[in-house]
């Protein structure tokens, strides 16, 4: 099995040009899959049925596997099996009528303006880790990027002058503007901060840890919560916590739900609306709150 796996990360990779954490996570939970069916005795993938993989996910319920880890585990082998019958490989194709369990959608977390701004004036900016921290933040914040496409970014991506960074994720690339605290945030960090990490002049990487190599997401979390901490915010803090509350503060603010799907990427405006679903109930909360004759 590991064989047709292989084949199917490297079709993802050069045919389909996926990032290198979509691959990374299908192989991850085909590779799970393989080991259930190896402990059966089912070592061909040809060989695999509806009923065994319908067992596997009977097996991932049985052990309180949370909806959406099963879910993203059936569409990571339906995508191998419709890659394997597409190919040629395997007859037909048992995941055809494999169901996912249905997933509460949560609302995403999103911190207040109050919040943020007490985030935001966490970092010490008498350090060049604290210049470089602010700089991260600031610009996480005044885009709406997503982590990926900060710790990706080179010294190329970003014009101070003009106000804006060019985010890329995979083979597109978007023009996202920021305003003048972030500019000023970026500005101290590349003409007095960056060079403390980066010692090589050819390194072209934005934002590099404190050794001088590329920031990893998980190097950026710990930054995010050591901070998040600091300033007593309370709850499960991520960097898609910025990502969404730039989204909902956007929109609060009087931005079009146009304008704000762009700075995200999004694909499709519904993946958008999801925020301005969020910017009229709060509103609603405050007009129940402060209305007289509500």
């Amino acid at each position: 099995m590991e064989q047709e796996i292989q084949g199917f990360i490297e079709y993802l990779h050069n045919t389909k040009k996926t990032s290198n954490n979509t691959e990374v996570s299908y192989e991850r939970d085909l590779k799970k899959m393989t080991a259930y069916f190896y402990e059966r005795g089912i070592r061909d993938i040809t060989e695999v049925r509806e009923l065994d993989l319908q067992g596997y996910i009977n097996e991932m319920e049985r052990k309180n596997f949370a909806s959406a880890t099963i879910s993203r585990s059936v569409a990571s082998i339906r995508a191998l099996f419709q890659y394997l019958f597409k190919t040629g490989r395997i007859q037909d194709d048992p995941s055809e009528r494999l169901k996912p369990p249905k997933v509460e959608k949560k609302a995403p977390e999103i911190l207040s303006v109050e919040e943020v701004d007490k985030l935001l004036k966490q970092p010490s900016l008498d350090t060049p880790k604290g210049i470089r921290d602010t700089a991260m933040l600031e610009l996480l914040y005044a885009t709406g990027m997503r982590v990926s496409e900060l710790i990706h970014l080179r010294t190329t991506d970003v014009n101070l002058l003009l106000g804006y960074v060019t985010c890329h994720e995979n083979d597109k690339e978007r023009i996202i503007p920021i305003g003048s605290v972030c500019v000023n945030a970026l500005s101290e960090y590349m003409n007095h901060a960056r060079s403390h990490f980066v010692k090589d002049e050819k390194e072209t990487m934005l934002f590099t840890n404190c050794s001088g190599k590329a920031m990893s997401r998980q190097g950026f979390w710990k930054v995010l919560k050591g901070y998040a901490d600091d300033a007593g915010i309370q709850g499960d803090i991520t960097p898609h916590t910025l990502r969404h509350s730039f989204a909902v503060h956007m929109l609060q603010n009087g931005a079009d739900v146009r304008s704000v799907q762009e700075m995200l990427g999004h694909a499709d405006i519904s993946t958008t609306q999801v925020y301005l679903a969020m910017n009229m109930k709060k509103m609603r909360d405050v007009y129940m709150r402060a209305h007289p004759r509500h």
